[in-house]
């Protein structure tokens, strides 16, 4: 148990480590020249004075493993708080991400998202398929695992700790006990291989000349939403003022009253669709909703509260540039948090169905960002594609990183683009109905009818998105050759 005062500690300490993170940033160029963010830094320095590091040798030295050090540097209370705060944060992060933004109808989400839509899929489809396919081939055969392990590196990398400590009593209800530890081990694995991978493919990107210095601006076809905080007009500050002419609250208070307000219509959102599925399908006992993340919700949230008060004309109170601040503050708490929590002891007995699975997911993700992404993606691919690597190794947090990485003014969109698509992304996969009900249709139908069946999946999202990027690329050409003729004449 803990009380505010431990939390308040917890994250004073992570404070400190950031502000360490920036000092050794400064002072060692090739964390410089990786673009490595201070996050990740001080998120590895707690990691190695925690249990997985410290604790481990000193208790492999001798230390009884009752003993405070075997805790590492840090106290239980501590250690339990960082390990809540990932799946508390992420929610203010999407809550703020389009919280005095311009809202576009559907239709044009759609179209400017269906290249991230597809690329998304693509990597979520490929890695059932490739993980059936290695549990039917070699893993099971091999080791004898259950079947249900040909689900685990979607849920362990798409999913993320989160989605993977969730499951982890279904699984043992489907007969597959060690499937939760392994489920984390995969996402522990995730984690790092995507920040160190993203941060290897960001460099190499720069060398290569795939990064974009100076983007193009760019109207028609697959266009980009426009950048964030934009120059706010005399006539927006002078409302703003005259609305807040009686306000006894700071504007970043205000806005962050809107934030949680998000996270409540998020959770409410989620609250109705399970009363929906337990008047309805739930009945039978197949219950998915409970698996759906809040995060993706407290987005829809944030874009009903944005729409509400531009029709009540009062859009002006919600401040961009502050929602950016308080989504930054929570991802950095984030990211510490995170990898702070890390246990690198998840291994055991399965060390060799661990292993195959890491390696298998790990390479599907790389070369499928490093080939299919250009294909996929029409303009800007590696600054979309790798936020999508990222979310595909670990959790969200990591592709937002990844878009940071490459692109930290988001001068190319990336970040909305990423955002956006977790509107048609998060509620079937990566944590969504199908992540939740995966291996129970493993148990109930077998592998071989769901390997199927995703690899359909598979090939139409990836058809549409090779299709899709030709017709984009075609109209966007024909564009430029307009501009340019006109331009000339």
């Amino acid at each position: 148990m803990f009380n505010l005062l431990n939390v308040l500690f917890a994250f004073i300490v992570v404070g400190i480590f950031l502000l360490i993170a920036r000092i050794i940033k400064h002072k060692i160029r090739l964390f410089q020249t990786l673009y490595i963010p201070e996050s990740i830094i001080a998120g590895a320095i707690a990691l190695l004075l925690g249990t997985g590091a410290l604790g481990a040798i000193a208790v492999s030295l001798g230390a009884s493993p009752d003993s405070y050090i075997a805790g590492g540097l840090f106290p239980e209370e501590m250690r339990t708080v960082w390990s809540q705060a990932p799946g508390v944060f992420i929610n203010i992060v999407f809550a703020a991400l389009f919280l005095g933004e311009h809202i576009p109808n559907p239709k044009e989400i759609w179209r400017k998202t269906a290249p991230q839509v597809a690329f998304g899929q693509t990597l979520a489809w490929g890695q059932y398929v490739l993980g059936i396919l290695v549990t039917l081939l070699i893993l099971t055969p091999v080791f004898g695992i259950n079947p249900i392990a040909g689900a685990l590196i979607e849920i362990g990398f798409e999913g993320g700790h989160g989605t993977a400590g969730g499951m982890a009593n279904t699984l043992t209800d489907l007969g597959f006990a060690e499937g939760g530890d392994l489920a984390l081990g995969l996402a522990t694995v995730g984690i790092v291989s995507g920040i160190i991978f993203g941060t290897v493919l960001a460099h190499w990107g720069r060398q290569k000349g795939y990064i974009q210095a100076e983007p193009v601006a760019v109207e028609e076809g697959d266009a980009q939403f426009q950048e964030t905080a934009p120059t706010e007009s005399g006539r927006v500050l002078a409302k703003r003022s005259q609305l807040m002419q009686n306000f006894l609250i700071d504007p970043l208070s205000l806005n962050f009253g809107f934030t949680g307000l998000a996270i409540a219509i998020g959770w409410i959102i989620l609250q109705v669709l399970t009363l929906i599925e337990s008047a309805t399908w739930g009945r039978g006992g197949l219950e998915l909703i409970g698996a759906v993340p809040l995060f993706p919700m407290a987005l829809i949230g944030g874009i009903i509260i944005q729409v509400v008060m531009k029709r009540l004309d009062l859009d002006v109170l919600i401040i961009r540039r502050l929602q950016e601040r308080i989504a930054g503050v929570a991802l950095d708490l984030l990211v510490v948090t995170a990898l702070a929590s890390i246990n690198l002891a998840v291994l055991g007995a399965n060390i060799g169905v661990f292993l195959t699975l890491s390696i298998v997911g790990i390479a599907w993700n790389v070369l499928a960002f490093m080939y299919l992404a250009p294909r996929i993606l029409p303009i800007y691919w590696f600054e979309r594609g790798v936020g999508d690597m990222g979310q595909s190794m670990g959790v969200t947090a990591t592709g937002i990183l990844l878009i940071r990485m490459v692109d930290p003014e988001n001068r190319t969109g990336a970040f909305e683009s990423f955002a956006y698509k977790q509107l048609f992304f998060e509620p079937i996969v990566g944590g969504g109905l199908f992540t939740a009900a995966a291996p129970a249709l493993i148990v109930r139908f077998g592998s071989i009818p769901i390997l199927f069946l995703t690899a359909g999946l598979l090939v139409f999202w990836l058809v549409f998105g090779i299709i899709n990027c030709k017709r984009t690329s075609k109209k966007l050409q024909e564009e430029r050759a307009t501009a340019e003729l006109q331009t000339t004449a």
